[in-house]
């Protein structure tokens, strides 16, 4: 079994930063990427940013330039420092794992509960 848990959101004025940090726990395989999401009220779960097991990040076009992605392997844990923070970068930020067992398998989704990240301008 896998478990994310997400901290790191709060409360922060336009133009202020946050970062983000997510634990992964569990059997985690040698072939995963983590990821960040997004999901404002009323809107569909987006991806924010993305890096793999070699590290190649991969980022949505909104956050580039503010967010970076980053992990750490050996402690499973993946970062997003936020810079430069918007009212539109106001959602629940959800932390993915997404990994097969290996090279036969499938690849599986596990999320975290989420973390609210809240702009004010």
């Amino acid at each position: 079994q896998v478990q994310l848990v997400e901290s790191g959101g709060g409360l922060v004025q336009q133009g202020g930063s946050l970062r983000l940090s997510c634990v992964a726990s569990g059997r985690i395989s040698q072939i995963n990427t983590m990821a960040w999401y997004r999901q404002a009220p009323g809107k569909q779960r987006d991806l924010v940013a993305s890096i793999t097991q070699g590290k190649v990040t991969n980022y949505a076009d909104s956050v580039k330039g503010r967010f970076t992605i980053s992990r750490d392997n050996p402690k499973k844990t993946v970062y997003l420092p936020m810079n430069n923070l918007q009212p539109g970068d106001t959602a629940v930020y959800y932390c993915n794992l997404n990994q097969r067992r290996d090279v036969l398998s499938s690849y599986r989704d596990y999320w975290g509960k989420g973390t609210q990240v809240t702009v004010s301008s």
